[in-house]
């Protein structure tokens, strides 16, 4: 499902997006470089940073082994900027 409307619509998507975008360009690599180092099409790593799909667990392994991040690291970066991680107090 390609550029669904609904997934326009989900903020997470985008800022997980965004995230896998930021940890790229970190690293000094193109979305073509990332997609051969995670066995996927260059256009489906533009479409996962425009937030444009909806992935698979397994297919956010795939990217964060090619970005040498934990997969964890996007997902925290998406939820603080959807300001949904809270800190306990210590």
């Amino acid at each position: 499902m390609r550029k669904s409307d609904n997934h326009n619509k989900q903020p997470f998507l985008r800022h997980l997006g965004d995230a896998i975008r930021s940890r790229r360009v970190d690293l000094v690599l193109s979305q073509e470089q990332v997609g051969v180092r995670a066995n996927l099409h260059r256009t489906y790593v533009t479409d996962i940073e425009n937030g444009l799909r909806n992935i698979s667990l397994l297919t956010l392994l795939r990217i964060t082994n090619a970005l040498k991040s934990p997969p964890s690291s996007p997902i925290l970066v998406a939820e603080k900027a959807m300001g949904t991680v809270k800190r306990g107090k210590k």
